[in-house]
């Protein structure tokens, strides 16, 4: 029998998992002895005998529970990104058991009475700034799971964190099955018009590996909008594609009733805790801290954000219908067709014209890579004989200005049925001096793969992705704690944003864009009369992007501002109520997600937190001017920002690090500017 690759810290280069040696029957052992091994060490924990230390308490369940979370960091990237049957069935077994282990752990009255002793006698302790945080939360946290309930209330919160786990899970991979089951077949090429001719091809070869040779299929991207919408001639076909978007995870059996369900145990569960709501009890620990304080955001940005896009429907109506000579009205379906064909008039700009200057590679190495060498003085070298999880991942060591190695990047491009959507980033190894860890992170996308030799052409929006999350995962590489509860972008999740979205600045900036935005072909770079139109352009639609960012925000508050009593049986109506309550029921802009494909807020982490890319994006406007008033070089300002802020995970409170480098607390308005949404 082969020894299990997880059982032993991993002898590669910065203890990169070996992935060539981990199959499928590995996982279930390495879940099973890792939980089993962390409740031995916590054990330990409870009966040292005299009075506890953070020595002997605090640090030891740091160092606890090695092995699970190595084979946790693997497993949940690759169930993520390459999920199969096998895959499926082993997450649907453990996480209700790993849900089941953390409560363990966290309602253990002897471990939970350690904790409180040293938090009582924690300004006697002589501890340094970084483990007097980490005291105080991990008090917080053992509070927050229940620390304190009796035995029946602590009975009642192990069922649901178990339901809640396993309802997860379902939502997850029904929502991977709904979007590849919701591909559109189509029959002709005509049907495609307007569509590149390498997207045309993709097509063709999509259809083909689904078993419908001669046919073309349009992939779903896990958003309402879908971008063909803005290339596609044809507006039946549009409406077909928006249908088959919009009404993903809808119906008998479908994730609408599991959300309503799982909104109402996230409800009860933070009623247990003393919370008004899940709502209430997601924020107490976020930057945000109250509900009161989000709402006033989401609620001041709502009237001009509506009146902007009002006033772009009109203007995209009057287009239609001067160009159809036809009294039709603007639709979800048109919206994004019009704009770019608005767009492409008032600015001569094409977006499709536009993708021949960004190709993959040299949008990562002299676009993204480049500016993190600018910025920060990081070089990155791939490393071909380091394996990832899949063939198509690629491996790049990251080395600091001075040479010294800092860790390794994965990348992981392209979209693949076995892929849930969207794009993220995930740890591998997080960074940590106590444990001797250096940090292996890796970024996931959803690009669409061109058919074999043919070159990867990005949109607009594809390059803006890449740079946001190769900026959490600089967050990640730029770690420098202590502790592995600190880590990277172990951070409040309305923070959690904010870096990725400083690295966004770079994508357009003067000296990066030249560097990579060069014709596919020739090697011209973007003539500067272009860049300047498309930055322009880059402003036009700003309506429409944030009544549709909004209205996902406020549909999530919604479904989290209900009791466990008032919870709906109706998804759909449900929602449609909750958005016109809040103003924001424009029928032409659906909210970028809907309830049926919410992953963010149902799947993942961001219950109550969606409103969290606007929060950061507060944080980000503010930053950027920073970098640019030029009071000094940006290679110094990158250095100031890595060191208080990027550096330093979640060991300092995020507002202090943020004040540290911006020398006062961070200001909305360079926000509303950017958005359109002063007066």
């Amino acid at each position: 029998m082969t020894i299990n690759p997880f059982f032993e810290r991993s002898p590669l280069p910065y203890e990169l998992p070996v992935f060539a040696e981990i199959a499928d029957e590995h996982y279930l052992p390495a879940f099973e002895r890792g939980m089993a091994e962390q409740l031995a060490e916590v054990a330990a924990i409870t009966v040292t005998d005299g009075e506890p230390t953070f020595a002997d308490t605090i640090e030891a369940l740091e160092r606890s529970g090695a092995l699970l979370t190595r084979v946790s960091n693997v497993f949940f990237n690759v169930a993520s990104a390459d999920a199969t049957e096998r895959i499926e069935a082993i997450e649907a077994e453990i996480s209700p058991r790993l849900a089941a282990h953390r409560d363990a752990i966290h309602l253990d009255p002897a471990l939970f009475a350690r904790i409180e002793s040293l938090y009582e006698r924690r300004d006697a302790l002589g501890l340094d700034a970084e483990q007097a945080r980490l005291l105080e939360q991990y008090h917080i946290r053992f509070v927050r799971a229940g620390a304190r309930l009796d035995a029946a209330g602590q009975n009642r919160l192990r069922e649901l964190n178990a339901e809640l786990a396993t309802a997860a899970t379902e939502f997850g991979q029904r929502n991977l099955a709904a979007g590849n089951a919701a591909t559109l077949i189509l029959d002709s090429e005509a049907q495609l018009a307007g569509l590149a001719p390498t997207a045309v091809a993709a097509a063709a070869e999509h259809a083909g590996s689904l078993g419908h040779p001669g046919k073309w299929a349009l992939r779903l991207q896990n958003v309402s909008n879908q971008p063909v919408l803005a290339q596609l001639a044809d507006r039946e076909v549009r409406r077909r594609v928006m249908a088959a978007s919009l009404g993903r995870g809808f119906g008998n059996g479908g994730n609408g009733a599991l959300a309503a369900h799982m909104a109402a145990l996230r409800a009860e569960r933070a009623a247990l805790l003393g919370y008004h709501d899940h709502a209430a009890y997601a924020v107490a620990d976020q930057t945000a801290k109250t509900v009161a304080a989000v709402e006033d955001m989401l609620a001041r940005l709502v009237p001009p954000a509506v009146a902007n896009a009002e006033r772009e429907a009109a203007e995209l109506t009057a287009a239609m219908r001067a160009d159809t000579g036809a009294d039709a009205e603007l639709c979800s379906w048109d919206w994004q067709y019009w704009s770019e064909k608005v767009r492409a008039e008032r600015f001569s700009v094409d977006a499709e014209a536009l993708r021949p200057y960004f190709e993959l590679e040299r949008v990562l190495v002299d676009g993204v890579f480049f500016a993190a060498e600018r910025v920060y003085g990081i070089t990155l070298r791939e490393r071909k004989d380091l394996l990832g999880y899949h063939p198509e991942v690629r491996v790049f060591e990251v080395f600091d200005a001075d040479g010294a190695p800092l860790g390794l990047f994965l990348g992981d491009f392209f979209a693949r049925p076995s892929k849930r959507g969207g794009a993220w980033m995930n740890e591998l190894v997080s960074q940590s001096t106590l444990l001797g860890q250096r940090p292996v992170v890796v970024n996931n996308l959803n690009i669409v793969k061109p058919p074999e030799s043919e070159p990867a052409l990005l949109t607009w929006d594809n390059v803006r992705t890449l740079f946001h999350e190769f900026g959490h995962a600089l967050h990640g590489l730029f770690s420098n704690v202590r502790y592995p509860f600190f880590s990277g972008t172990e951070v409040p999740r309305d923070f959690v944003e904010f870096p990725s979205q400083v690295n966004e600045m770079w994508m357009s900036h003067p000296q990066v864009l030249p560097h990579y935005a060069r014709h596919v072909e020739t090697g011209e770079p973007m003539p500067a009369a272009l860049v300047e139109r498309m930055a322009a352009a880059e402003r036009f639609g700003e309506g429409f992007r944030t009544v549709e960012y909004l209205a996902a925000a406020l549909l999530d508050w919604a479904w989290h501002r209900i009791s466990a009593a008032d919870a709906p049986t109706d998804a759909e109506a449900f929602e449609r109520r909750a958005l016109r309550t809040a103003g924001i029921a424009l029928a032409a802009v659906p909210p970028r997600y809907r309830t049926g494909y919410f992953a963010h807020i149902f799947a993942g982490g961001y219950a109550a937190g969606y409103y969290s890319y606007l929060w950061s994006e507060v944080l980000d406007a503010d930053t950027a001017e920073w970098f640019a008033d030029g009071a000094a070089p940006i290679r110094d300002k990158g250095e100031t920002f890595r060191r208080e802020l990027l550096s330093r995970g979640g060991s300092v409170d995020p507002l202090t690090a943020f004040a540290a480098f911006r020398g006062r607390a961070p200001e909305v308005e360079p926000l509303l500017v950017r958005r359109g949404l002063t007066t």
